[in-house]
């Protein structure tokens, strides 16, 4: 076996291993918890589609914003509960649909401004969420 083939096997390995971690976490994580995933999956996309965005990697700066499309649309707007939600649960799904329209731009476009505005409007709901979850903690 040569070194690069065992660093092949090592990445997939690594990959493999980090998969199950993150299949263990959403097992045992809490309704709340899973949304905390998913923000914290979308921004990961987001931060990696700015940095191949930067770099001129259209088809990867692609991929990563198809996956923040994929949880916000899929993941975040899914979950809402419009019986139980209300008006909060309608506004929600107005700004999510608002950013995956600015996502679409970003892609579109190569806007990094649509992009950075998408990223700081879903940060203030996932901290508002987050600060919900601390409060129901204490």
């Amino acid at each position: 076996m040569t070194y690069s083939r065992g660093g092949a096997a090592y990445g997939r390995g690594a990959k493999a291993y980090a998969r199950v971690g993150v299949e263990s976490g959403v097992m045992s994580a809490d309704p709340h918890q899973l949304i905390v995933m998913l923000f914290d999956g979308a921004q990961a996309s987001m931060r990696a589609a700015r940095i191949h965005m930067q770099a001129g990697n259209i088809a990867e700066k692609g991929k990563s914003i198809s996956k923040a499309l994929d949880i916000i649309n899929n993941g975040l707007a899914a979950a809402l509960d419009q019986e139980k939600g209300g008006e909060i649960a309608e506004r929600l799904a107005s700004l999510y649909d608002y950013i995956a329209r600015l996502l679409l731009v970003a892609n579109l476009r190569n806007d990094e401004e649509s992009l950075n505005q998408a990223e700081r409007l879903l940060e203030d709901i996932a901290s508002a969420w987050r600060e919900i979850g601390q409060q129901q903690s204490a």
